[in-house]
């Protein structure tokens, strides 16, 4: 669609951008519940196709006669079609896939190739159907952002509208594959967009709602794992799900770790890059001889390990052999997700502590099942260093809020000793060796380089600390600026003014020669230097949310030289983005 369909689309339908973002964002939903839904349904294909049988019956197959010792040819035979596939068609369907939806975010404007859509659907049912140690959630995430981002191309949005768009598409796999619409929405800003205005907001909760409802009328309304009842047994308990947080961050660094070592591996493997995936696939079978519970998204071994099936001896072994087929499947260019893996050895390495636990405290401890569900989310949280993602997204799978307390403590634990310990998330550590610091929606590494000195404003408006409101309202009514630097006599810094400040007088006219610039500025104005760095700058400006930051002489801390404004800063790191790629 050109700039002039688009333009006589818009005057047609009376629509202005942002209503027409809206618009758009039900139909990134929907598109993205029917891809959902396509997908679910390929991968059943795919895997009838491969073993002839559904995932519950190929566990008592390969355990019979000299047929397990073929198993490791079907999964390589997985990697031999979808070698080719990624690597000629769309490379950044390979692994996991989120991590090329955050640099599209960050640094490519929100584009994302239409044809990423059609072939990680196709490479992922083909490796999930044949074997492969990964998740639907991860590639229903690329084909979302990839169908977000086709649409706003298609209308000509602009970067910003487009990167919503993504995060709408995000949001909607999320939401659809999960049954998880809250989750989706936390997903999609925490992780992909890094952005929680209600701009963004709005738009994104509107998509992922949509997905949920189309995916609900045709699969029903129901969790993802049906559940027995827990709950808290003893307030003795929070200490223990504090200390398995802590230990499920160690085993997600573990985890991240070990994937970004196996990619490296694959990587300098000096074997043809479209066989690579069918060695991988090789690998994984191996295991898969001894432990075919490691197959595929292992979500029938999670059900068992939660209603407590499975012994601690085999939970323990599964953690670290689903953690290598993962690596294999992953690392190798084979294309899936990371969610059900680490579902997966949550809840085997939670199933683990609860044995023990339950056999040392068996009067005050629930049963090994309880920790195994909240093992899933703290693993997720330690992974992907997203603690609200996690706890929502196992809140909606089970519909039970008797845990949630736990799942609060064991979160927050398990992500802030990740972080902790390694810096990166299993997100952003493939980008992260590829020179790419993504946060917040953002590439530090282009900030870093830069100093707030090149981009501040040495001319601004300045309001006298002694200044009446009648004569604030008359600079501001003159002026095309919303905050104002407060300077005494001596032009020291006593604060920052803005207009919000102020508009609650604007009908009181008996205060006009009563209260003065000093009476108004916040108590507390934070400043920066010049010679500090883009990122710093931008840390203040996403978190702290401000518009405009005083920028003071070092020696003098009281005497502005300039000052910094958010939407310069944003500029800047468009500019430098831009100059990069084109290096």
């Amino acid at each position: 669609m050109n700039a002039g369909a688009v333009e006589r689309f818009l005057k047609m339908f009376q629509l202005s951008g942002t209503r027409l973002l809206i618009v758009l964002s039900v139909f990134v939903g929907m598109a993205t519940a029917f891809g959902a839904l396509g997908f679910t349904y390929l991968i059943e294909y795919c895997n009838k196709l491969f073993f002839g049988h559904t995932d519950q019956i190929l566990t008592h197959a390969v355990g019979s006669g000299g047929y397990k010792f073929w198993l490791p040819l079907i999964p390589m035979l997985g990697g031999l079609i979808v070698g080719p596939l990624v690597y000629k068609f769309a490379s950044e369907a390979k692994g996991h896939g989120v991590p090329e939806v955050m640099n599209a975010v960050a640094r490519l404007g929100g584009i994302i190739r239409p044809r990423v859509a059609v072939v990680k659907t196709i490479a992922s049912a083909i490796c999930i159907g044949s074997g492969g140690s990964a998740g639907r959630e991860g590639p229903i995430v690329q084909i979302g952002s990839a169908i977000g981002s086709t649409i706003g191309q298609v209308f000509h949005m602009s970067g910003d509208r487009v990167r919503i768009l993504v995060g709408c598409g995000a949001a909607a796999g999320i939401s659809a594959v999960f049954n998880a619409p809250i989750a989706g929405v936390i997903f999609s800003l925490e992780i992909i967009l890094g952005d929680f205005t209600v701009k963004t907001f709005s738009p994104v909760l509107l998509s992922s709602v949509v997905a949920s409802v189309v995916t609900r009328t045709f699969l029903g309304n129901h969790p993802a794992f049906d559940v027995p009842d827990y709950s808290l047994v003893s307030a003795w308990e929070i200490p223990l799900y504090c200390g398995m947080g802590a230990a499920l961050g160690v085993l997600g660094v573990a985890f991240t770790r070990t994937l970004a070592w196996f990619e490296d591996f694959f990587d300098r493997l000096n074997v043809t890059d479209w066989t690579k995936p069918a060695v991988g696939g090789l690998l994984l079978g191996g295991i898969a001889i001894f432990y075919p519970q490691v197959l595929a998204d292992g979500y029938d071994t999670i059900k068992l390990t939660l209603y407590g099936q499975l012994g601690a001896g085999l939970l323990l072994v599964l953690i670290l052999l689903k953690m290598l087929a993962t690596s294999f499947t992953l690392g190798s260019g084979n294309s899936g997700g990371i969610f059900a893996p680490s579902l997966f050895m949550g809840a085997v390495a939670g199933g683990v502590f609860g044995f023990a636990v339950n056999y040392l405290f068996p009067g005050v401890t629930a049963t090994p099942g309880a920790y195994a569900l909240v093992g899933m989310a703290g693993m997720v949280a330690a992974a992907t260093h997203a603690p609200m993602t996690a706890l929502l997204i196992i809140f909606e799978m089970t519909s039970d809020y008797r845990i949630i307390l736990p799942l609060m403590v064991t979160v927050v634990f398990s992500a802030l000793v990740a972080g902790k310990l390694f810096e990166y998330s299993v997100y952003t550590v493939k980008l992260a060796r590829r020179g790419i610091d993504i946060r917040g929606g953002k590439d530090i590494n282009v900030l870093r380089s830069h100093q707030v000195s090149e981009i501040m404003d040495r001319k601004f408006t300045t309001i006298g600390a002694a200044t009446p409101l009648a004569k604030i309202f008359h600079t501001i009514e003159h002026s095309s600026e919303s905050y104002f630097v407060v300077v005494d006599r001596e032009d020291r810094l006593k604060g920052v003014l803005s207009f919000q400040d102020i508009r609650s007088m604007l009908t009181e006219h008996t205060l006009d020669y009563l209260v003065i610039a000093q009476d108004l500025v916040r108590p507390e104005t934070t400043v920066i230097h010049a010679d500090e760095n883009l990122e710093h700058a931008y840390n203040m400006v996403s978190i702290r949310g401000f518009k405009l930051i005083p920028v003071v002489d070092r020696e003098d801390k009281r005497k502005v030289i300039g000052v910094l404004r958010r939407e310069d800063l944003i500029t800047a790191y468009n500019r430098h983005l831009i100059d990069t790629l084109r290096q």
